[in-house]
């Protein structure tokens, strides 16, 4: 089928929809920051110590390194296909689907790695109301069904509503966790200031970097925005505010909440199994509020099932109006106007993978640690890629890029050393074949490009070249 009868047949994106906030729930909600806060800082602390603080501050400063360049693509080329299109203007066919694969993979992973989340909160938040069963296999796996469904359906519906009941969820969970981190802080009156962690004397800095390493891995997803190039309005300035501004929203949100944490429990925030439960109980919260705070957990985790998809569905839809993969999915919903072909199979996809799981005994806070690590690999080769790109392609269009060149720099050195802690000292079982399992997936995908090189090679001028104004559409 030649490009111009499938964009025919195509209803394409909805155009100019998505106002600032709603890009911006998007980027926030691909982070989920509630569920981060919730056990990120109390790892971090394990290493770092009073340091925690600092380690939050550099991965901030990392990822925002990687949005500016993020950022200049964003405001030169509005497209659904997110770092795929981006990279492609650098490093040419090759580059753009070794970036388009590692990004499917990581918005595939998160996602299916969140729902496990999901269903671990909404299982606990049972048995607090009395459901004693809800931890069985079968009550978890049910509980899968109904929230990967859930997710996939609102995905499916139409990306506003899909971006407004995130942008609803985050809002509530990270409103929960902040009422109840201000709380302490007011019960705890002058002991709340703690001027250690504001000191260098006796951090340990190999603790810090490696905490740095778990902070940054707390952020990915943030520049999911740039896959909403067509329903957003006013793309090229809206997308790179979201994106840049979710980031310094979220690392301020983090820093407050390792500070808060480490105030009220000290020492014991390395041992407790729930820190924000711990925290709760310290300053003697009533006890309605913990289910509360358990929903708001459950809630973040679901939002970012939502967010992920949209991704996956936009970055397919692209490389399908380009014929980098069958052109059937570069075709949208006639009513709802959103890539329901491909959201169809990553959807129920993620569901079986995650009730495979279940029935092999595995908790479901196990399969978001090990779904979500394998997603992570996809990510950091994406953003690694975006840099390298960002430099190659500012050079050759004469763009003066010296702030390019820099935040390069630190973005590329900064996830070699993230994937290098990832692999070494060489995790326990499963987390030491997941990195393998990545690589496989990745030349698994590359036979695609290979034969599409050897078979197809005029799809190859096509890509990176679907912008918005060439996703003709009814929307």
């Amino acid at each position: 089928m030649s490009q111009s009868t499938t964009q025919k047949a195509d209803a394409g994106l909805r155009e100019g929809v998505m106002s600032g906030p709603e890009l911006a729930a998007q980027a926030i909600a691909s982070i989920a920051p509630s569920a981060v806060i919730a056990f990120t800082a109390a790892s971090i602390f394990l290493g770092a110590g009073s340091g925690t603080m600092f380690a939050f501050v550099l991965a901030t400063i990392v990822i925002l390194c990687v949005g500016y360049i993020i950022s200049m693509f964003a405001k030169r080329h509005a497209s659904a296909g997110s770092l795929y299109t981006y990279v492609a203007q650098g490093l040419g066919p090759a580059g753009a689907f070794a970036a388009g694969v590692a990004l499917l993979i990581g918005s595939w992973g998160i996602a299916a790695g969140s729902l496990g989340g999901a269903v671990s909160y909404m299982s606990d938040l049972f048995v607090i109301f009395g459901v004693e069963s809800a931890g069985s296999t079968p009550w978890l796996i049910a509980l899968a069904v109904i929230i990967g469904g859930g997710a996939t359906f609102f995905t499916i519906r139409g990306i506003r509503i899909s971006a407004r009941i995130s942008l609803v969820l985050e809002l509530l969970s990270v409103a929960i966790i902040l009422v109840l981190l201000v709380t302490a802080l007011i019960v705890l009156g002058d002991a709340a200031w703690d001027p250690s962690q504001f000191s260098f004397e006796g951090v340990p800095f190999q603790g810090v970097a490696a905490g740095m390493v778990l902070g940054i891995l707390g952020f990915v997803g943030f520049s999911s925005a740039d896959a909403l190039g067509r329903e957003a309005k006013d793309p090229k300035k809206a997308i790179p505010r979201a994106i840049m501004w979710s980031a310094v929203a979220v690392g301020v949100l983090y820093v407050f909440s390792a500070y808060t944490q480490i105030a009220v429990l000290g020492d014991e925030l390395g041992e407790v199994a729930s820190p924000l439960q711990a925290v709760a109980e310290k300053v003697n919260m009533p006890g309605w509020f913990t289910p509360i705070l358990v929903f708001g957990v459950a809630a973040s985790f679901f939002a970012v099932v939502v967010a992920p998809l949209n991704v996956v569905g936009r970055i397919i839809y692209v490389m399908g109006k380009e014929g980098m993969v069958p052109e059937r999915f570069g075709r949208t919903h006639e009513t709802h106007l959103t890539p329901h072909r491909v959201l169809l199979i990553a959807g129920p996809a993620a569901i079986v993978l995650d009730i495979i799981l279940l029935l092999a005994g595995t908790h479901p806070m196990d399969i978001t640690v090990w779904v979500d690590t394998y997603g992570t690999y996809g990510y950091m080769v994406a953003y690694s890629l975006v840099a390298i790109a960002g430099v190659v392609y500012t050079t050759r269009e004469g763009i003066k890029n010296r702030m390019i060149w820099v935040t390069a720099t630190v973005a590329v050195v900064a996830m070699a050393y993230v994937f290098v802690a990832n692999v070494y000292p060489v995790p326990a079982f499963p987390l030491n074949v997941i990195p393998y399992l990545f690589v496989i997936t990745m030349l698994a995908a590359f036979s695609r490009y290979w034969w599409i090189k050897a078979k197809r090679p005029a799809v190859l001028d096509r890509v990176g070249k679907t912008h918005v104004e060439e996703m003709a559409g009814i929307g």
